[in-house]
């Protein structure tokens, strides 16, 4: 399943918005972690999968950068289990 470019960008606005990564206590969204497009990519790669998969699989694929970028930590070990909830949330209207 593919999204209009709309689509696309009504679903990177989302994710910017509503989800964040959690280091230490601290929240950064991920608009202002510049995450959103690279999620919302991988997760439109995916919405033939259902909300569920496409959320778990997403998250894996995306690789943080941490510190100088020498090391490299999947989204999902970052993000707080409310979150793929909420993320799941977010793709359900999507993956109809």
């Amino acid at each position: 399943m593919s999204l209009s470019a709309g689509d696309l960008k009504d679903l990177e606005v989302a994710l910017a918005d509503r989800l964040y990564l959690q280091v230490a206590g601290w929240h950064l969204y991920l608009g202002d972690a510049g995450l959103a497009q690279t999620l919302a990519i991988e997760c439109a790669a995916r919405l033939d999968q259902g909300a569920g998969v496409c959320a778990r699989q997403a998250l894996e694929a995306v690789q943080v950068p941490i510190g100088a970028g020498s090391t490299r930590l999947p989204l999902a070990r970052l993000i707080p289990a409310g979150q793929l909830r909420d993320l799941e949330e977010i793709l359900e209207p999507f993956c109809r």
